[in-house]
């Protein structure tokens, strides 16, 4: 069985500011940075292959809690394009009626940002990927996923009891 854990990337100054990143390349900012670096994945997950989205926050965060190890990217795991809305805060974008703005959780899967994406187009990324997944020597199998893909880093990863050497 292929096992997946989804965390998402440290916190940058975009998100303090409550704008929209999406596909911005947004450094994680130096908190974030050092909060991750006093964390660890939980022991059954250490090992794993790290894959990340090729945005330099989700690299960097992959590495961090990966204690330096390895993180293949590809550009399937690319965050959503927020089209004209990057950049923007969605507080503003909200109180404008035309906007068109919706919160996410009424999109649906065709709803799309202005010269964005929709969840579909991401749904169809990512599926391309998982389908590229394969165990050596055994092809693909089932797969079962720790985690969801929005929330905090934190909520996943544990503090290192016993520091290893970096």
């Amino acid at each position: 069985m292929i096992r997946l854990a989804f965390l998402r990337h440290g916190i940058t100054a975009w998100n303090r500011e409550g704008r929209i990143q999406g596909r911005t390349d947004i450094p994680l900012d130096p908190e974030s940075r050092e909060q991750l670096a006093a964390l660890t994945l939980p022991p059954g997950w250490r090992a794993a292959t790290l894959h990340a989205s090729p945005l330099s926050r989700a690299v960097e965060t992959a590495a961090l809690l990966g204690q330096g190890r390895l993180v293949h990217t590809d550009p399937r795991l690319i965050e959503m394009d927020w089209g004209a809305w990057e950049g923007l805060h969605g507080r503003d974008l909200r109180a404008d009626p035309a906007s068109g703005y919706r919160d996410l959780e009424q999109w649906g899967w065709d709803f799309r940002p202005p010269n964005g994406e929709s969840p579909a187009d991401v749904r169809e990324r990512l599926t391309g990927w998982l389908d590229s997944l394969s165990r050596p020597g055994r092809g693909k199998g089932p797969m079962q996923s720790m985690g969801r893909v929005r929330g905090e880093a934190r909520s996943h990863a544990v503090p290192d009891s016993c520091p290893t050497p970096h």
